[in-house]
């Protein structure tokens, strides 16, 4: 039983242990910036979303989804924020870091959910298009654009911009590479810009804001409401085709598997360990992406019995640490599993031992009936004998012959074995092998005259 705390304090509730880690991150200066813009946000989004029902346009809707988004960026750079500050506990033995990768996971999959919804709105659009006024259709536009710009270029968001460089390149960024190829063939200043790819998160801004000035010049010119819903339609499945590659690539990292540009280094690494002196095996390796840029990984590795633990550990440790921050190895030696003797009865099907020989002795009754020449019962019609175990003076137990004469393993031989006048001279009798297995050897049927000689004489 344990001491009993008259005035032990209570946990706390979620809430409470939210705003305790809450009031830890804002303790840091670093993080009342981004506390700053992600207010001003909340209240751009705030107008954004009235001017979106006032004007009744479903494609600034869509482009509304964007500024949401920057808030859960800004979420995922508290928690960036906060996960350097916590270090590693017993309930979360490798730290904190894959709380910033379920962050980009959860982001970029709401974004995406946001899109369907567009699209599925956009759909029942079609059928019943209603009228868009363009009143603050422009408005609103620039204030998400600019908005949305300064807070991905003011803000130094670690875990967002390791994925956008990680992941594959989404369909608009290869189409706009290959535009941009063009360009800077005409005017090479602009490469620096436009090459070797656009931030994915600026080209989707870009691209919606020019899809809205468009759609606010037909719409002005032509009454023309439908560009309104096809505009939509194309701002979703671009933030469809952006934020995939993130939740794709975050999604694995979640799953612990190994990052593809690694496994030629790390296949490199393991020849090299495995070519260490004492290493015999490197068995049981497991390498996975612990957080951005973190690789973990477990080994095991079996050295020789006179090797030196410590100094095969230094070595391996040394070889993989280049890569794998995080790193396990067990390190067993090598060890040779010799049987023992056993002091019970053994079964008859049992004779392949490496110490000893099993020799089955039959029945003091049935050596009298045999023929000295073939080793089978004189008599064929006569019953086989009775086989029991733990009954004396019907069967022996079965003896068990130490082998005390060194012998190489695994030849099939057998050397130095007992001379039968020792065995005659308990009163056994002669054994009668039969058609049985060989000892240490892979023949069977192979008969065994131990009663006469070559000629078919009696042995003396």
């Amino acid at each position: 039983k344990g001491t009993i705390h008259l005035f032990r304090k209570s946990q706390r509730s979620l809430v409470g242990k939210l705003t305790h880690e809450f009031r830890l991150v804002a303790a840091d200066r670093r993080s009342w910036k981004i506390l700053l813009f992600g207010a001003i946000n909340l209240v751009c989004i705030g107008f954004l979303l009235m001017w979106c029902s006032s004007t009744n346009s479903i494609a600034l809707t869509a482009y509304t989804y964007l500024t949401i988004f920057d808030l859960f960026s800004l979420v995922t750079c508290l928690i960036s924020y906060w996960v350097m500050m916590k270090k590693p506990s017993p309930v979360y033995s490798f730290g904190f870091e894959r709380f910033e990768v379920l962050a980009v996971f959860a982001s970029t999959v709401l974004a995406q959910l946001g899109a369907l919804f567009i699209l599925k709105e956009s759909a029942e659009r079609f059928l019943e298009q209603p009228e868009i006024h363009t009143g603050r259709l422009l408005v609103g536009t620039f204030v998400a654009l600019f908005f949305n710009l300064f807070t991905m270029l003011s803000i130094r968001n670690k875990p967002f911009a390791y994925v956008s460089e990680a992941a594959s390149t989404s369909w608009l960024q290869e189409h706009v590479a290959d535009l941009s190829r063009s360009i800077c063939g005409i005017i090479p200043g602009l490469s620096s810009i436009f090459l070797p790819r656009m931030n994915p998160f600026v080209l989707i801004d870009i691209a919606g804001a020019l899809a809205l000035c468009i759609t606010y010049m037909l719409i002005e010119i032509n009454n023309y409401f439908a560009v309104d819903t096809a505009s939509a339609i194309a701002i979703a499945l671009m933030t469809f085709g952006t934020m995939y590659p993130m939740s794709v690539y975050s999604g694995k990292v979640l799953l612990q598997t190994t990052p593809p540009h690694v496994i030629g280094q790390l296949d490199k690494l393991l020849r090299e360990v495995s070519t260490l002196d004492g290493v015999l095996e490197v068995r049981n390796e497991h390498f996975w992406t612990l957080g951005f840029g973190t690789l973990a990984g477990s080994v095991h590795v079996r050295i020789r019995r006179d090797a030196n633990e410590q100094m095969v550990l230094a070595h391996v440790t040394n070889r993989l640490y280049t890569l794998v921050s995080t790193l396990t190895v067990q390190i067993f030696k090598d060890d040779w599993i010799r049987p023992t003797l056993s002091s019970v009865p053994i079964a008859n099907n049992i004779l392949n031992l490496s110490d000893h020989h099993i020799i089955p002795m039959p029945s003091l009754k049935a050596a009298d009936n045999l023929n000295p020449v073939t080793s089978t019962p004189a008599k064929p019609s006569s019953p086989p004998p009775e086989f029991s175990f733990n009954t004396p003076g019907k069967n022996v137990s079965p003896v068990i012959l130490l082998n005390t004469q060194t012998r190489p393993y695994g030849l099939g031989f057998n050397h130095g074995s007992a001379p039968y006048s020792s065995v005659l001279n308990q009163g056994f009798g002669i054994p009668g092998m039969g058609a049985t297995q060989g000892f240490r050897t892979g023949f069977t049927n192979v008969p065994s005259r131990y009663g006469t000689n070559t000629r078919g004489q009696p042995r003396p």
